[in-house]
């Protein structure tokens, strides 16, 4: 399933490899994607650029990724924001949710992980127009 071609996602992984196979999945969806880090980074891309979705993960070098999700979720209520995490204790699932986050995937659950994004991404489309 394709998704809007205009759509563009934020990803937030201190792990290279992780960033590389999202944005490679990322653009065989369709959906642009700007690839960072750290949360600082996000924060200034997140407050300079417009994105239709933000994918997280839990450990960041500078920052704890639920701390980073609850600090979005207070400046956006309603981008979707999906974590994609090795953090796989149904606690951290729950602590992202918890968080803001509007789903919670366990890498590597790729399938899992496109369900979510087709999910989500249509409707951050209606929430921008």
């Amino acid at each position: 399933m394709l998704v809007n071609p205009l759509s563009r996602a934020l990803c937030v992984d201190d792990d290279e490899e992780s960033r590389e196979m999202l944005s490679a999945l990322l653009s065989y969806l369709r959906i642009e994607v700007q690839a960072v880090s750290t949360a600082a980074q996000a924060l200034s891309l997140i407050q300079s650029e417009r994105f239709e979705m933000y994918l997280l993960d839990a450990w960041l070098p500078d920052r704890d990724g639920f701390e980073l999700c609850r600090e979005m979720r207070g400046f956006d209520a309603h981008t979707p924001i999906l974590f994609f995490s090795g953090a796989a204790y149904e606690a951290d699932k729950t602590k992202g949710i918890e968080a803001g986050a509007n789903a919670y995937v366990v890498k590597p659950d790729v399938d899992g992980l496109v369900e979510s994004i087709t999910r989500l991404i249509p409707s951050a489309a209606r929430l921008a127009a």
